[in-house]
């Protein structure tokens, strides 16, 4: 059996980066892809060779050969939309963030109990990426001594106002759009939450969305430092610090499906590269996804830690406003 797939929207990453994933995975289809325009939704199915296509969300959430749902939408309707497709007896993917804030994330997990039978999961597709299993791996298993923080950089440069990530009434923003990956990193590598953050925030006069922003997560044993920027040179890289190594990860966060990546393990012997062959972590995703549906298993990702990650994002917010430390 294979999962059924119906994606919500023709958004830009659905078309060029998780629907060509999603198709090449072993255990899903995608089966229908819907749009508000009937025309858009059939030349974009047309493209990408999927068979059906639906000129409104609701017309694909009635289909009911559609098992899940994949939803890209605009960070505003995340949790709307995700409601809707539990509720039609859709199991979710939802892309991060999970939602506007902590409050929603909130209510969308605490609706989604009512649905025990359905699966729904934040679209962190960078943690199934064999990379950061081994980068974990290394980490847990001492490679580096004794943990003692992590820094993040994760940076492009967007000017367009037309873009959603430009938008601040629907959620746009370099915290909510790329600082939830670094946010998430953080707590994903320190295997905990933080006692407290620090963040500070810059933002664009004319858009009003965050276009610089840094932020401390203080955890009991050490701490995660990053920064996140729309309007810089772009780059990204991770190092994770312990006392006796340290692990650099090249490209952590949109990792090419198409060439192999590597991180470094420096250490007292030197430099060791450790590269991984070429893998695209939208399908790992996928099929991590598909498998949890099909076996009846819980997610790689709970929704408590959705709702986790969007309380430290809050926290960030609330510092940079206050000028001072915040606990999530």
């Amino acid at each position: 059996m294979k999962v059924r797939w119906g994606i919500l929207s023709t958004a830009k990453i659905g078309l060029t980066k998780v629907i060509p994933a999603m198709q090449r995975s072993g255990l899903g289809v995608v089966t229908a892809l819907a749009s508000r325009s009937i025309n858009r939704a059939r030349d974009a199915a047309q493209e990408a060779g999927i068979p059906k296509a639906y000129g409104s969300y609701e017309e694909l959430l009635s289909d009911p050969d559609i098992d899940a749902i994949y939803n890209p939408l605009p960070n505003h309707l995340h949790v709307s939309w995700s409601l809707k497709a539990l509720e039609a007896g859709k199991h979710v993917l939802c892309e991060k963030p999970i939602a506007m804030d902590a409050a929603e994330a909130e209510q969308l997990r605490d609706a989604a109990e009512r649905f025990p039978n359905l699966k729904i999961m934040e679209a962190f597709m960078y943690r199934l990426h064999p990379q950061w299993v081994k980068a974990k791996e290394l980490v847990k298993n001492g490679s580096i001594g004794k943990l003692q923080t992590v820094h993040s950089f994760f940076c492009y440069n967007n000017t367009d106002p037309a873009n959603i990530r430009n938008i601040a009434d629907i959620g746009g923003g370099g915290l909510m759009d790329i600082g939830c990956y670094c946010i998430s990193l953080s707590r994903f590598i320190f295997d905990a939450e933080p006692a407290q953050v620090l963040g500070t925030m810059e933002f664009d006069p004319k858009s009003g969305t965050d276009i610089l922003t840094s932020g401390m997560l203080q955890f009991q044993n050490g701490s995660g430092t990053f920064t996140c920027a729309t309007q810089l040179h772009p780059y990204q890289r991770v190092n994770i610090f312990g006392d006796a190594g340290r692990v650099e990860i090249e490209i952590p966060f949109n990792a090419p499906p198409d060439k192999p990546t590597q991180l470094w393990l420096h250490d007292e012997g030197g430099t060791h590269t450790i590269s991984f062959d070429v893998c695209d972590q939208y399908t790992i995703q996928a099929d991590a996804f598909a498998r949890a549906v099909l076996e009846n298993t819980p997610v790689p990702t709970s929704l408590a830690d959705a709702v986790a990650n969007m309380k430290v994002i809050d926290a960030i917010r609330k510092s940079s406003s206050e000028k001072s430390w915040v606990t999530p």
